[in-house]
């Protein structure tokens, strides 16, 4: 009785549940940690608890996330994967300090990206892997701030130039997409490759000498990357691992550190 009992209560959510799951992270921010709990639908009683800083739902079944996300306005952390999301709220563009965004593992089509999303401008990582996009949003290149993107496992052709052009780019997961042809997607991870090599002054503008020496040392750099086999041409990008049903249960591992 008391095994059929717990059974049915999973995924039913009290206030005092979630104020039990609460923890505090390793640099000193409120984690609402309601991870793989079961949920099916959002649980209004969280809203009493929107002062945390992070907020964890994922690998539930949510389908759905309301508008009064908005009252989480502290938030800078924000984990959704592994749900099966079909929309997210316009409301979301609302939360100005997230600075991670994971919505990997979920059904999001280019239709339910809202074009709110450009409104998050200290977003710094954006995991849209595992979905069905066709195309990315143009509106994504006003984020100026973001340093990584995950676009893994989708149905994507090609990489728009809005996502390309954005300043501050360091990693881009591309990978498991129909490009027409793998030299295709090579160049896409060339680009990106030279956004990371990119001299921070113009030639001209050196002297003579330092001129030879930055040369020179990018030389032994070609070298030295010539000397060394590459397991792969495609790009690492251990932060936004596919998190599907060997994610990890240590939430902290996924942390951004």
């Amino acid at each position: 009785m008391v095994k059929g009992k717990a059974k049915d209560q999973k995924g039913k959510i009290t206030l005092k549940t979630a104020q039990n799951s609460i923890r505090v992270t390793f640099d000193g921010r409120l984690c609402l940690d309601l991870s793989n709990m079961g949920i099916t639908t959002f649980p209004n009683c969280i809203l009493k608890l929107a002062y945390v800083d992070e907020l964890d739902l994922s690998r539930n079944m949510l389908k759905k996330i309301p508008s009064s996300i908005e009252k989480f306005q502290k938030l800078c952390w924000l984990d959704l994967h592994s749900n099966q999301l079909e929309e997210l709220p316009r409301t979301i563009g609302t939360l100005q300090n997230l600075f991670y965004l994971n919505l990997s593992n979920n059904k999001l089509t280019i239709k339910n990206l809202p074009d709110e999303l450009n409104l998050l401008k200290n977003l710094h990582i954006l995991n849209l892997g595992l979905n069905h996009l066709e195309s990315i949003p143009a509106s994504l290149g006003a984020l100026k701030e973001l340093r990584e993107i995950g676009l893994f496992d989708n149905a994507l052709t090609t990489i728009p130039n809005s996502v390309k052009n954005l300043p501050k780019l360091k990693k881009l997961n591309v990978e498991r997409n129909p490009f027409p042809d793998s030299a295709d997607q090579e160049e896409h991870a060339d680009f990106i490759k030279r956004i990371e090599t990119l001299y921070l002054v113009q030639e001209k503008d050196l002297c003579p000498s330092c001129l030879n020496m930055c040369q020179g040392e990018r030389d032994k750099l070609k070298k030295l990357k010539n000397m060394t086999p590459s397991p792969s041409k495609t790009l690492s990008f251990p932060l936004l691992l596919t998190p599907n049903s060997s994610a990890k249960d240590n939430q902290e591992e996924w942390r951004v550190r």
